[in-house]
């Protein structure tokens, strides 16, 4: 028998299969620092300890992106080594702030599967959870992703699709123990805009542009030890129409969401996933452009020194976003559009 680990294929999953990902990740200060260099991202509560200690926290968390990706990454050798492509996220929850020194384990449950009419791919939906050393969820979020049949013959799983919710409940979302943004300084922060001055409907180009190169975006997807073949195996590229490796979709969101430091200066602190999609395929050397959308706000229980913004963020390569690109009546987007990406973020009020 081998002993190397070729990736499931469809086929190979079952419904309410639990799934234990290796390896333990003890996040440090080094992991923070490359996330910054590898994004640009400027969140002022991620990239200093004493303004995080004047927002009543014990130091700098980590990003709740790098934590998603460092759990992300420990699902792709159960998950998506095989994949054709991660097709979307939803019903995503930060749980618990992560803080350098932390150890990160996951965990899956296969909560949905379905066969393409091709029969040549099928959809696997996931629901993954990270936790701490303590045992604590940190992150819950379901994705699902295309993944290869090993045979194109083999019957396919019992088809399931799960129902998800649109968003995630404002009264659902967690803000870190201890946070109090009472006494904000809004100088540091990089803005005066507080969560009062953000409108419903409000559109917001984010104006700044920023490539990801191929040593930059394999460097990144390295750090969350993200292993999938599409991101790395230019042998097996070649065959593809595109001929390129493809750039993981999590470059693309914590990219689009460091250029979205321009206009959303104060809203650094994601605390829900709503849904997001890759809606075309992004290659290394395209220059990024986002804009972003206020989809709600919501008021947090007891709490008068911080809400909730719900933002959707939508990123084109090669194409600045003055004009807003998005899909049209029938739901077809720009060839431009490489990601529409749905999130809650916690704003400070005055």
């Amino acid at each position: 028998m081998t002993k190397t680990n070729p990736g499931r294929f469809f086929e190979d999953f079952r419904l309410g299969e639990p799934l234990v990902h290796a390896t333990p990740r003890t996040v440090t200060v080094g992991d923070a620092a490359l996330y910054l260099a590898f994004t640009g991202a400027r969140h002022a509560l991620f990239s200093s300890d004493a303004f995080a200690r004047a927002s009543g926290l014990a130091a700098a968390p980590v990003d709740p992106l790098l934590v998603f990706h460092l759990v992300f990454g420990k699902s792709v050798p159960d998950i998506s080594l095989n994949a054709v492509a991660n097709l979307g996220y939803a019903d995503g929850r930060f749980l618990a702030a992560v803080y350098p020194g932390d150890t990160l384990t996951a965990t899956s449950e296969v909560i949905g599967l379905k066969e393409n009419s091709s029969r040549k791919t099928g959809v696997v939906h996931v629901r993954t959870t990270g936790s701490n050393q303590r045992g604590e969820a940190v992150l819950s979020y379901v994705r699902w992703v295309m993944v290869r049949k090993r045979d194109e013959t083999a019957v396919a799983p019992a088809e399931q699709v799960p129902a998800l919710p649109e968003a995630v409940a404002a009264r659902d979302l967690v803000l870190p123990a201890g946070l109090d943004l009472s006494r904000y300084d809004f100088a540091l922060g990089g803005s005066p805009h507080a969560f009062d001055d953000y409108r419903v409907g409000e559109r917001i180009d984010h104006v700044d542009g920023m490539a990801v190169e191929e040593a930059e975006h394999q460097m990144a997807t390295r750090l969350y030890q993200n292993a999938a073949k599409v991101h790395f195996n230019q042998f097996e590229r070649a065959k593809d129409p595109s001929g390129r490796r493809l750039v993981y979709g999590g470059v693309v969101i914590s990219t689009a969401r460091a250029l979205a430091f321009n206009g959303l200066e104060n809203a650094g602190l994601i605390l829900g996933i709503n849904g997001g999609r890759h809606v075309n395929p992004y290659f290394a050397g395209a220059t990024l452009f986002a804009w972003s959308e206020v989809l709600d706000k919501a008021a947090l229980p007891g709490r008068d020194d911080v809400g909730a913004l719900r933002l959707r963020l939508v990123a084109a390569k090669d194409r600045p976003c003055a004009d807003f690109p998005d899909k049209d009546a029938e739901g077809r987007y720009p060839p431009e559009v490489v990601l529409d990406f749905d999130y809650w973020a916690a704003v400070p009020r005055r």
